[in-house]
């Protein structure tokens, strides 16, 4: 009989075990959803991974802009790459978000990275029926800004 108790628990416990672990492939639900998301991360919400495209790029003198739009989530953020080798000039990558009037809502911006090959991102602006675009500046102006049209 106790042979039989100790490999009923032993089953039981493997059956846990294996239930607590993500299968290869598993993919997370994003834990935003439009509006929602705005102001936070495509990281920690999951919405970097949630259908995303790469829908407009910008380059300025070396700053690169992507505004990813993740279908999953109805969010965009900008992602900006560095691939300048002159490191003098800080930049700055930013998204906006506009109504169908073409008001500007709400804008959110991250700074380039200084080393060549740097990548980085801003938080999420999100919703339907709302357009997006991003943009590359630098400070004090050595560049005009560059943007993209609108998504």
């Amino acid at each position: 009989m106790n042979k039989i108790l100790t490999r009923a628990a032993t089953v039981s416990s493997a059956v846990i075990a294996m239930s607590m672990v993500p299968l290869a492939g598993t993919s997370f639900a994003a834990s935003c959803s439009g509006a929602g998301c705005d102001n936070q991360g495509p990281k920690a919400t999951a919405c970097e991974t949630a259908n995303v495209s790469t829908e407009r790029t910008i380059d300025n003198n070396g700053r690169k802009a992507e505004l990813r739009w993740s279908m999953g989530c109805t969010a965009a953020w900008v992602r900006v790459t560095n691939n300048s080798s002159n490191s003098v000039y800080n930049s700055f990558g930013y998204i906006e978000k506009y109504d169908v009037s073409g008001k500007l809502i709400r804008s959110l911006s991250i700074r380039v990275p200084s080393t060549t090959g740097g990548v980085d991102w801003s938080n999420m602006l999100g919703g339907g029926g709302y357009y997006y675009r991003v943009c590359v500046s630098f400070v004090g102006n050595e560049y005009p800004m560059k943007c993209s049209t609108k998504f």
